[in-house]
């Protein structure tokens, strides 16, 4: 959902802009003068910015000239009632997408709200294209980084199996870096020139991994409107990494088995055998030797793919390693997103090192990026790392966090007064039979949809207390796991802090 700020200080206009936005489903933010509009533009995202021209200083000029300098992807629409030609050519020498007059006409403002979008998507998708392309052209791959025991015993394997025709098998859980220690084993080898091609097994519908891997000929089944080359053979002269291996059907394993036998493959509906020379590493996340027992994985497939077994620890187990991944990622964050320089203070890198990274180095690259983009100085704190890390991966020490002892306690005496209320409406209704329909729910503590509408005569007091009270129960719903909350809703998780800011909801309220 794109996030739209309104920039307005006559109040009625920034309700109008609010209401027609949000009912075509835009996330709206509105600041009433040009300092709060900077304001807001340096400390949260934005996909497009509404500013009016006429305002007290500094005024929508300088607003756009300032986002001009410092986020220059931003699209920002200027609206006025007082426009003239003038005004309007300075506004697009100045970096403006468009010139709206008031009152905007309603079609004309929605059109220009969606170009103005996509010309702000399609700069963000050059810019990320371009780093990219910078990143390729540097011939740079991705470091194994770390100092820790672990890290170095597989960087020492890798030196020493890559240069073979050796089959791996890489094991680990999801998000610890198993693709790359592939990619560093096609780098280091001799068939570095030629293609690497990956297969994400568990992505592929099994009735169709088949086809796939070996390709197939033209009406073989139904669908196959022309004949297609397979991965096998698309990685000749190559390496085929096969991802999350443990996932593949039986029918798959036995073709594969057979393929690794003889160095040969056929295609579906053909009966021509095509020779390929392929090097084959392969990755799980599943316990095979398990899978096997369970007759879920061909024994001899694993043997077969298993003559290098390489295993990749958890973040958990080489924590040591955290804080130079941490700033590794925050350099690369900082060049691919166009933002600030910041960095970790050594407070912040020993909280990071506290939690448990159930995704592991996946979940720490996101949680940089968040930081980054979230955190308001250019030092992120061990405070920054404890509100945005929270949501997903409590401490590894088990220990309560600042003020989460006493979050408990009120949430314990809450559930107490809450089950006591709940007894006592329970014998009303045992007595009366009525009254929930009419009044709202029993539990709910802020009254119904009655009493809200006797509270507020004003449209959007009243929409904005029925989503203060929608956002508080959906977060007690899910425990306050922000993340989850937000899905759950449908908005995006900055979305939804922004909603916090703005309703003052805080945990334990």
């Amino acid at each position: 959902m794109p996030t739209v700020l309104v920039v307005d200080d006559e109040a009625s206009i920034r309700r109008t802009l609010r209401e027609i936005l949000e009912y075509e489903d835009y996330e709206v933010v509105d600041a009433e003068d040009g300092q709060e509009a900077l304001d807001k533009l340096r400390s949260d995202p934005y996909d497009l910015a509404l500013v009016d021209v006429k305002m007290p200083e500094p005024d929508g000029m300088e607003v756009l000239r300032t986002a001009a300098d410092e986020m220059p992807e931003l699209p920002v629409v200027m609206i006025s009632g007082h426009g003239t030609i003038e005004t309007a050519v300075e506004a697009t020498k100045l970096g403006a997408f468009d010139f709206i007059e008031k009152p905007p006409d309603l079609n004309r403002l929605l059109v220009t709200v969606r170009n103005a979008l996509d010309r702000g998507e399609l700069e963000v998708q050059n810019r990320r294209m371009r780093q990219t392309l910078a990143e390729k052209q540097d011939g740079e791959l991705t470091p194994i980084i770390g100092e820790s025991e672990p890290i170095e015993k597989i960087t020492s394997t890798i030196h020493r199996v890559a240069p073979t025709e050796a089959r791996v098998l890489i094991t680990g859980e999801h998000g610890t870096g198993k693709e790359l220690v592939a990619k560093w084993v096609h780098h280091l080898s001799e068939r570095e020139e030629g293609p690497m091609v990956e297969v994400n097994c568990a992505a592929i519908p099994s009735d169709l991994i088949e086809s796939e891997l070996f390709g197939h000929e033209e009406g073989s089944f139904t669908g196959a409107t022309e004949q297609r080359t397979g991965k096998f053979e698309q990685a000749h002269k190559g390496t085929l990494f096969l991802d999350e291996v443990g996932d593949m059907s039986l029918a798959a394993q036995a073709k594969v088995l057979r393929v690794l036998q003889e160095d040969k493959i056929q295609r579906v509906g053909g009966d021509k055998a095509i020779p390929v020379d392929v090097r084959v590493v392969a990755a799980t996340n599943k316990d095979l030797q398990a899978e096997i027992e369970a007759g879920n994985f061909r024994e001899d497939l694993y043997h077969r793919l298993g003559v290098i077994l390489i295993n990749v620890p958890p973040l958990r187990e080489r924590r040591s390693d955290i804080p130079l991944i941490t700033e590794h990622f925050a350099v690369q964050s900082v060049r691919r997103n166009g933002l600030p320089e910041k960095h970790f203070s050594e407070e912040a890198l020993e909280r990071m090192k506290d939690y448990e990274w159930r995704g592991n180095v996946r979940e720490l690259h996101n949680v940089v990026e968040r930081l980054l983009i979230m955190s308001e100085s250019e030092e992120i704190t061990a405070a920054d790392v404890d509100r945005y890390v929270r949501p997903g991966s409590p401490p590894a020490n088990g220990e309560a966090e600042p003020g989460e002892t006493e979050r408990a306690g009120e949430t314990e005496r809450a559930g107490e007064a809450a089950a006591e209320d709940g007894a006592d409406e329970d014998e009303k209704g045992d007595s009366s039979g009525e009254g929930d329909a009419e009044n709202g729910s029993a539990d709910r503590p802020d009254g119904g949809v009655e009493d809200l509408l006797a509270e507020h005569d004003e449209f959007s007091a009243f929409r904005d207390r029925a989503e203060e009270i929608f956002i508080r129960r959906k977060l007690n719903e899910f425990e306050w796991n922000v993340s989850q909350t937000a899905e759950a809703i449908g908005i995006q998780r900055s979305h939804l802090y922004n909603k916090l800011n703005k309703f003052g909801i805080e945990r334990g309220d």
